[in-house]
């Protein structure tokens, strides 16, 4: 029995039994919709087990009783595993359009990020959500094909919760139901975790990772460690980023569950901090996970209409010119603060006043802005004091704008706001980048990423 395919045959087996082994406590308590969503042992989704003689047609593929006693040896050394140090906990759902792949890049994301001694104290839980059959069994093949090894040694586990578990769904696809959707996706997914590490690190499935990042959380904690708070945040955006103790899971599930036709995830999330007597977020910089910008592919008929589709999550960038009175050197320019890579602008020895403006071609009408300064880990060259501003109005030649209003002050060196009232928004012509005081040695404007209103329209109607 040498033949690769072997492995594959251990890891489905291994992955349905892990769909038993991980059974979700969800808390008896809660009543009416929420007793519908208590999990039972006889409720667990689990991988069909594929029939011997569709494997024996596969070349060089032996028994199934040969792979079983393998899946066994897998079980056991799952079994053995110790408590490790952080659990990392995404939820996945099938994605709209195409592209199936962010849950995919993330978990390359979170393993090349670590080192082998980090991933020693890691643990990996993901729960793919959702009723689409057809999905699951392609999202496992794809997880089982790339990360047997973390599977095999007990770092990547999976589970499901079947469509029964959760509440019947209201008319339509509202931003309700789909938010109720998500609480209760989360409230499974922490449950199953409370009992395999001592933190919990909650990640989206479109997210990219810092290097090393556990280090870097671990010495968060150890600074933390004589201050009560209910969970760090390791990025400044919906859900992705936050840290808890494992401790507090059980609790938190079940408020998710109590709650979760009340409030967005981010909004309930916010509300349970200060219950635990946690007022202020506390933002742990720099911060270590970003969303993933992904594009995803065309039909014929969008090539040749020349549409272009991106996910709900991707930046706009409209047509513009980026221009700045700092000292400018002929190896990072303006422009490459606003490009979709991974280029940005570097200068030194900001004064006071000094900014870093984007004319857009045409006004558009901006529903988030995005300015990251300073390098990706360590949080060095970062505008310690500035402010973005939104501009109307162009004029002369070359063109400016005639007024500016504030839309928020950078906190360590970074903004990421949507642009409430939704009117300040409309009809901007310019984003700027202000220095408010002089800041000796370098500064670097990783990117200034602009999202507009009417693209996120076209998204959900494409």
């Amino acid at each position: 029995m040498h033949c690769p395919l072997r492995h594959c045959c251990v890891i489905s087996m291994g992955l349905g039994v892990l769909w038993l082994l991980f059974m979700l406590e969800v808390p008896r308590e809660v009543e009416d919709d929420q007793d519908r969503m208590a999990v039972k042992e006889d409720q667990m989704f689990t991988l069909p087990v594929p029939q011997e003689d569709s494997y024996r047609r596969r070349k060089g593929l032996g028994p199934l009783e040969d792979w079983r006693n393998l899946t066994s040896k897998y079980l056991e050394k799952l079994q053995q595993r110790k408590k490790t140090w952080l659990t990392v906990g995404i939820s996945s759902r099938p994605r709209p359009g195409p592209d199936p792949s962010g849950l995919l890049y993330t978990l390359l994301s979170v393993f090349r990020a670590t080192s082998k001694v980090e991933q020693k104290r890691l643990t990996v839980v993901v729960h793919l959500a959702g009723a689409d059959p057809a999905w699951l069994a392609e999202t496992v093949l794809n997880i089982s094909s790339l990360f047997s090894p973390q599977i095999l040694a007990g770092q990547l586990l999976l589970i499901h919760a079947p469509p029964d578990a959760y509440p019947p769904a209201g008319a339509g696809a509202s931003g309700r139901e789909l938010y109720s959707e998500q609480n209760v996706d989360h409230a499974f997914l922490m449950s199953s975790a409370s009992k395999l590490s001592e933190y919990f690190l909650l990640l989206e499935d479109n997210a990219f990772c810092a290097p090393n990042f556990i280090s870097h959380v671990q010495w968060k904690v150890d600074t933390l460690r004589s201050q009560p708070w209910a969970f760090l945040e390791f990025a400044n955006l919906g859900v992705l980023g936050k840290l808890f103790r494992s401790s507090d899971l059980p609790t938190l599930a079940h408020f998710l569950l109590l709650f979760y036709r009340e409030k967005p995830l981010d909004r309930l999330l916010a509300h349970f901090r200060v219950l635990l007597a946690q007022k202020d977020p506390i933002l742990c910089t720099p911060f270590l996970f970003y969303h993933r910008a992904t594009y995803h592919p065309l039909n014929d008929r969008q090539k040749a209409s020349g549409a272009r589709r991106k996910s709900p999550y991707a930046p706009d960038n409209p047509p513009g010119t980026a221009f700045t009175d700092m000292k400018v050197f002929e190896v990072h320019f303006p422009w490459e603060a606003y490009t979709l890579d991974e280029s940005f602008f570097w200068t030194h020895n900001v004064s006071a006043g000094n900014h870093l403006t984007v004319i857009l071609n045409q006004p558009a009408d901006l529903r988030r802005v995005q300015v990251l300064t300073g390098t990706i880990v360590e949080g060095r060259h970062a505008l310690e004091r500035g402010q973005v501003e939104l501009g109307y109005g162009p004029e002369g030649m070359p063109q400016r704008c005639s007024s500016f209003v504030l839309l928020g002050r950078l906190l360590e060196g970074q903004l990421d706001q949507e642009v409430v009232p939704r009117s300040v928004g409309h009809q901007v012509s310019c984003v700027r980048l202000l220095a408010n005081a002089n800041q000796a040695g370098g500064l670097i404007v990783r990117h200034i990423y602009l999202w507009e209103e009417h693209a996120r329209d076209m998204g959900h109607s494409g």
